[in-house]
């Protein structure tokens, strides 16, 4: 991850944007909140959510993130003035974390291909694959009547992988297709427009979350139980059920997630209210890291897919070990980045879960 957000620092220079293109990363921070033990509703899972995040951020200094801070209730309160810190044994605060901008990454991505001399095919989905006589991919076939033969393949499509390498001869994947749902909650007189789009990303004790989309809204968003849904369409993106849309009253989960953020937050409390939702598919593995290697069975089908959530966030560091791989025609066990070796056994195919990621939200 300090790849990653060093490289997306010098997207604008890497891809040749024109000046003040290449803005891809907001830096406003991580902040992750952590209730008291003397006063949750159960103190011992509370004082075990404290240890872990002191544990992450000793985890995160030893990897060299010096900037990740441990932040006493009262220091919460003085720096981030959306916040009661009241009910709070601390938090963790890295000033470095951000989001980014997906239109600026994909977009001026497009553009960088073009002028390398590649060919961007867009709206036509593989349907199949054509092998050799030892049933090995050679091209692939399109719903548009599209052929394309190559001698290397790359799985970039995360929650469609699954049912994708079995068109192509490939062993599937344990990635698991989840919905999950975005609100925008509209900004109200309890914060200036100027406070809002200043917040960093902030994660209340139960792990519902919200960061400014603009000067007038926030982004929220909270897991929730859902089943896997493995042969969803296209078109099943962007259908909102009845329990989790905006509108359907007040118990819908959007007010409950507004309702969990403000209790940690007071000034949301005097927002608007909710103006838009929004929903797509995670792609979640067992340990919710994702796979980085060759496919067992066919040998020319590299997979860089199942990254349950911070995909855009790992993709400098995926594309560097994906690069990696390309050229030496293997599933590597580590890779050197910003001259550091960097071991991939967590993330390989076929591994044993083991390796659990910790702070997924």
């Amino acid at each position: 991850m300090v790849y990653s957000v060093n490289e997306y620092l010098h997207f604008e220079e890497r891809f040749r944007c024109e000046p003040g293109q290449g803005d891809a990363l907001v830096q406003n921070g991580y902040l992750f909140l952590y209730a008291d033990p003397a006063k949750a509703a159960d103190g011992g899972t509370a004082a075990k959510a404290w240890e872990g995040a002191q544990a992450n951020v000793a985890m995160q200094h030893a990897a060299g993130l010096s900037e990740v801070e441990l932040l006493s209730p009262a220091q919460v309160g003085e720096r981030f003035v959306h916040v009661d810190p009241s009910e709070l044994v601390g938090a963790t605060f890295c000033s470095t974390d951000g989001f980014l901008h997906p239109d600026v990454v994909y977009m001026e991505g497009f553009r960088r291909i073009g002028e390398l001399g590649g060919t961007l095919h867009q709206h036509q989905p593989v349907v199949g694959a054509r092998f050799d006589s030892q049933g090995q991919m050679v091209a692939v076939e399109t719903k548009t009547g599209g052929v394309y033969e190559a001698d290397l393949f790359i799985d970039c499509t995360n929650a469609w992988s699954p049912r994708l390498t079995e068109l192509l001869g490939g062993d599937p994947l344990p990635i698991q297709a989840l919905k999950r749902y975005l609100y925008f909650l509209q900004r109200g007189a309890s914060l200036t427009g100027e406070q809002l789009v200043q917040m960093p990303m902030t994660i209340s004790p139960n792990r519902a979350y919200c960061r400014p989309e603009n000067a007038e809204q926030l982004l929220l968003g909270w897991a929730h139980h859902a089943d896997a849904q493995q042969d969803f369409d296209w078109e099943d993106q962007d259908v909102i059920e009845p329990d989790f849309f905006h509108k359907s009253g007040l118990e819908n989960y959007g007010m409950q997630l507004w309702m969990e953020l403000a209790g940690s937050m007071p000034p949301l409390m005097e927002f608007s209210g909710l103006r838009a939702t929004t929903a797509g598919f995670y792609a979640v593995t067992p340990d919710h890291n994702p796979f980085l290697g060759y496919n067992p069975r066919q040998r020319r089908l590299l997979h860089a897919v199942g990254f349950s959530g911070h995909g855009a966030m790992m993709g400098p560091f995926t594309a560097a070990a994906v690069a990696a791989m390309a050229l030496a025609g293997e599933t590597l066990r580590t890779v050197t980045v910003g001259g550091i070796e960097i071991d991939l056994d967590a993330l390989r195919v076929g591994r044993e879960w083991v390796h659990g990621e910790g702070m997924v939200i």
